[in-house]
């Protein structure tokens, strides 16, 4: 079994942030795979499925996104999960709109969820790195994430998600570096600047 957790923060008004775009992963691979109905346990909304013969716990926290891993460190110790079987879905402003790297261990690189995920687990947990760009401003991170992903992202976005649950199997299996190409291969990254993208140049 391995626990897959998208991060972002509950409630209407985050739905469509870039800072849930984890959220939005997770939903995708629910719908694209069937799992079972969403209930509330662990501090997350929660839904159990199969992705090719492996048992999968997918995971919305619902602690808000600095406290994320409250909620990942409470089923993790329920089921006796490893770092390494847990596989993180979260946004990522240092990789440009639409890009996606696999990474595992290291630091949180500013991300608040990351920062509380490695105070609960350890640093060894597997990151699926959703690219959302930086708007090019230290003081205008923090509008750029909580900011609803522009009509003119919907595109890349759309297929960023798609792939990364149509390519699930090979990380349900171990293999990220395979996952990180297939993903990039069904939804290669457009061609514009991060600068763009906040601005809704695109």
């Amino acid at each position: 079994m391995i626990i897959i957790a998208g991060l972002g923060n509950p409630g209407a008004k985050y739905e469509k942030n870039r800072h849930n775009i984890g959220f939005m992963a997770a939903d995708e691979i629910s719908r694209r795979w069937r799992f079972g109905p969403e209930r509330a346990k662990f501090q997350s909304i929660i839904a159990e499925g199969d992705v090719d013969g492996t048992k999968v716990l997918l995971m919305k926290p619902q602690t808000y996104m600095n406290e994320s891993g409250r909620a990942v460190g409470e089923a993790a110790r329920f089921y006796k999960i490893k770092p390494s079987e847990i596989i993180v879905f979260h946004d990522e402003i240092d990789l440009a709109p639409g890009r996606f790297r696999m990474k595992t261990g290291g630091g949180a690189a500013g991300q608040n969820g990351i920062r509380s995920l490695i105070s609960h687990l350890g640093a060894d947990f597997r990151r699926a790195r959703m690219g959302i760009g930086h708007p090019g401003e230290k003081e205008l991170v923090m509008p750029h994430v909580l900011g609803d992903f522009h009509k003119a992202e919907q595109p890349w976005l759309n297929a960023l998600l798609q792939a990364c649950a149509d390519a699930l199997p090979f990380a349900v299996a171990g293999d990220d570096e395979r996952y990180q190409g297939e993903v990039m291969r069904l939804a290669p990254a457009p061609k514009f600047s991060p600068r763009q993208a906040a601005r809704g140049e695109i």
